[in-house]
């Protein structure tokens, strides 16, 4: 995108505004920019520039888009009921419905925080009051229901303006334009809250403009994010590009001067251009190939812009007969477009140095679809009702959100747009050769669910190729799926389980937690609290866990409501266990009270009232950071730290019990052993199974011994862990493993 500089002031808007706009569209916006301006007079940005300068940019990048002139002047007035005085009845009496709708689907919910503009007001209080307090500071006049920001309401704010994609997609729009002008003006902003802003943005924002195809949105929003996320890494790749700027410049000039007069004596013609690398893009395949910036091919590229599709093939015929095609670089996205669209020729070719070239070949309207993505549908076509591709995109995202009514919880939404809608696509077929589109990732359980609910429900195995694979299959592009079925039945809890890997898409869950619904309701709550026991029980917690308590702690009235909870799969085991963490049992008599409530933090452990004092984990009992713990003085070596059932803490005498301390977990700053035991039918490659999820997750084996008696193998492992939530998941996945009967933590003594 241009820089937005110009619209600072509104005749440099009127200058960017498309050839196409009517006197009556111009004076629109007139309009618009002059209650913008009214109502923002008061209000500065962080930069100290006069907020409306905020308006006038988001709406230039919009004018740029080309979008119709209701969404620029929705663009002017996009903050107005949120942050001023004014409210939507009084759009609606100035301006109409058209752009009230837009403005308030843009606001939505006008007493939630803005999560879109953090970086559009001076701060109210200083960075360490926002620290310390969690309030945004966003506004010189912060209203009262906008302070003490969380994440909850942060997602609540993105799941509304996603959903409003229901009623209009300029709202989406005119959300991007807002965030990326944040963007570029980040830098005003307090270190923290940079962060913060340009993690979202790669992880949502980003995201939501290359699902709908806006490339020159996309890139941009990567590049300032990577910049604030990763910044060592973006200034070495920055001053890689800049150190050789001049000399790869040479290069390309001679490169496209080569390609348009071989283009040219075959009578094609052609418009060759340098293409810009982006440092994420360039970044990114760094990791991928696991490559040094100096073999990333494509750094050196160019464009191709044909009249039709046979001169793009024609184009790469030539290409390749000149230079010699580089293997496994080729990429057919105009027989095979992307799930966005996206149209093109990919190659990379070794060119007359010898050195990597790569080169796209597209048409003109491929080109605009690539550079626009939705917003193509209105350049230069003043909204065109009889543009197919325009509403084919507008029917993907709504398919791929099907299931947005059945998630009431924010952070859940949101999450399942980053799996279901922003990752990649993956094509299957179904045995009678239809194509089926799911998010990359996905399972064979995902498969039947797409295909019908009940299959899904009675779905026991899969067959991929004609081969028989596990339920936790990835699939890939190109693969036959058939699902093997019983005649009746339900889905299994454990497929909710994220632990195991079973599902990935929003739609299956969905639809399992509903046929859970329906099952008895004591049924229910006997199954959950199944879960909830097995689960402490593996991780050693049990015996010391408060079930009221623990509810209470996680919003329930009693446990039978936390267990219904988990019956109906709303939530998992995996939420409680870290939970854990932090979670208070009730307190033992091992744990006397200590003078004072100054703390001091040694390593990972918190020693209440003393400060400097020495400790270690104690090897009786191994703690992991999680459990309840507490603190043995000994002598010369500091506090030794217990679980509070081991049996050595246990049998202290009375006059040694003076020597417990009240100790806490601090900050969690390595890992610690522990001794878990697994019971399995004995085979061939049990153990080397075992050893492959252990080294999958990064987990040390520091001691192994195996007893087996009459096909029975008791494996003894000694791990080391980070914390109870890892213990757990490690836990879970050995138990999936074919002939493990169980696998659990050791309890001490």
């Amino acid at each position: 995108m241009k820089s937005t500089s110009v619209a600072f002031t509104i005749d440099g808007l009127l200058k960017q505004l498309p050839k196409y706009y009517s006197p009556a569209d111009i004076e629109l916006i007139q309009r618009a920019y002059l209650v913008a301006e009214e109502a923002h007079r008061p209000q500065k940005r962080a930069s100290g520039e006069p907020y409306v300068t905020h308006c006038l940019a988001v709406a230039s990048i919009l004018a740029e888009l080309q979008v119709p002139p209701v969404a620029v002047a929705a663009g002017l007035l996009h903050d107005t009921v949120e942050d001023t005085e004014i409210t939507l009845a009084d759009l609606q009496r100035d301006f109409g419905g058209e752009i009230t709708n837009l403005v308030d689907g843009v606001t939505k919910l006008t007493n939630l925080p803005r999560v879109s503009r953090d970086d559009q007001h001076i701060d109210a209080h200083s960075e360490n009051a926002s620290q310390n307090t969690g309030e945004t500071g966003e506004s010189e006049y912060p209203k009262p229901a906008l302070l003490g920001r969380s994440p909850d309401m942060a997602s609540e704010t993105l799941r509304k303006t996603f959903l409003a994609m229901d009623n209009d997609i300029r709202v989406v729009l005119i959300k991007l334009a807002d965030r990326l002008h944040n963007m570029r003006t980040l830098g005003f902003m307090p270190e923290h809250k940079r962060k913060r802003i340009a993690k979202q943005t790669l992880e949502i924002f980003a995201p939501l403009a290359n699902r709908m195809g806006i490339w020159q949105i996309k890139w941009e929003l990567e590049d300032l994010s990577f910049r604030y996320t990763n910044p060592e890494e973006y200034k070495k790749i920055a001053s890689h590009l800049t150190a050789r700027r001049t000399i790869r410049e040479k290069q390309i000039e001679k490169i496209v001067a080569d390609l348009e007069k071989m283009l040219a004596n075959e009578g094609i013609e052609a418009k060759v251009s340098g293409r810009p690398k982006h440092i994420y893009s360039i970044y990114r395949k760094m990791i991928s190939k696991d490559k040094p910036f100096e073999m990333v091919r494509d750094v050196r590229a160019v464009r191709v812009l044909v009249p039709d599709i046979p001169a793009c093939y024609l184009t790469l015929g030539l290409i390749h007969t000149r230079w010699r095609p580089i293997p496994n670089e080729f990429d057919d996205y105009i027989a095979a477009p992307k799930d966005n669209h996206y149209q093109s020729l990919h190659t990379a070719v070794s060119y007359d140095d010898g050195k990597p070239l790569e080169i796209q070949i597209r048409t003109e309207e491929m080109h605009e679809n690539a550079e626009y993505g939705i917003a193509a549908h209105w350049r230069y076509k003043e909204g065109n009702p009889q543009d197919t591709s325009y509403y084919q995109r507008i029917d993907d995202i709504r398919r791929m959100m099907e299931w947005r009514t059945d998630v009431d919880d924010a952070t859940e939404f949101v999450e399942s747009m980053k799996t279901d809608v922003f990752q990649d696509r993956v094509y299957v077929f179904t045995p009678n050769g239809d194509i089926i589109d799911l998010p990359a990732g996905s399972t064979p359980i995902d498969f039947a669910y797409h295909i019908h609910t009940d299959v899904g429900h009675r779905c026991r195995g899969a067959k991929v190729n004609g081969k028989l694979v596990s339920l936790s299959y990835e699939l890939k592009t190109g693969e036959q799926v058939q699902i093997l079925t019983t005649k009746r039945g339900g889905p299994s809890r454990d497929w909710l389980n994220a632990n195991l890997g079973l599902v990935k898409t929003q739609r299956a869950k969905s639809k399992m937690r509903a046929w859970f619904r329906k099952q008895d309701r004591a049924q229910n709550i006997m199954q959950g609290r199944s879960l909830l026991e097995k689960e402490l029980q593996r991780v050693g917690m049990k015996e010391k866990t408060n079930f009221e308590k623990l509810a209470r702690e996680m919003g329930y009235r009693n446990i039978d409501e936390l267990s219904l909870a988990l019956g109906h799969g709303d939530i998992s085991v995996n939420t409680i266990i870290p939970q854990l963490t932090s979670y208070q049992c009730e307190e033992s008599e091992l744990l006397p009270s200590a003078p004072g409530s100054e703390s001091d933090s040694t390593d990972a452990v918190k020693v209440v009232g003393l400060k400097g004092l020495l400790t270690n984990i104690a090897k009786c009992c191994n703690p992991t950071y999680g459990d309840q713990i507490v603190g043995y003085i000994t002598r010369g070596r500091g506090a030794s730290i217990h679980r509070i059932d081991c049996p050595n803490i246990l049998r202290l005498r009375a006059e040694d019990r003076e020597r417990l301390v009240k100790v806490t977990w601090g900050s969690q700053i390595r890992t610690y052993p522990v001794p878990i035991h697994i019971t399995a039918f004995d085979r061939s490659g049990l153990i080397g199974d075992i050893t492959h999820i252990l080294s999958g997750d990064g987990i040390n084996l520091v001691d192994a011994k195996v007893h087996v008696d009459k096909g029975i193998a008791d494996i003894y492992l000694e791990i080391e862990v980070s914390d109870i939530n890892q213990l757990s998941r490690l836990l879970t996945r050995i138990e999936n493993i074919p002939n493990v009967l169980q696998a659990q933590r050791n309890k001490p003594g």
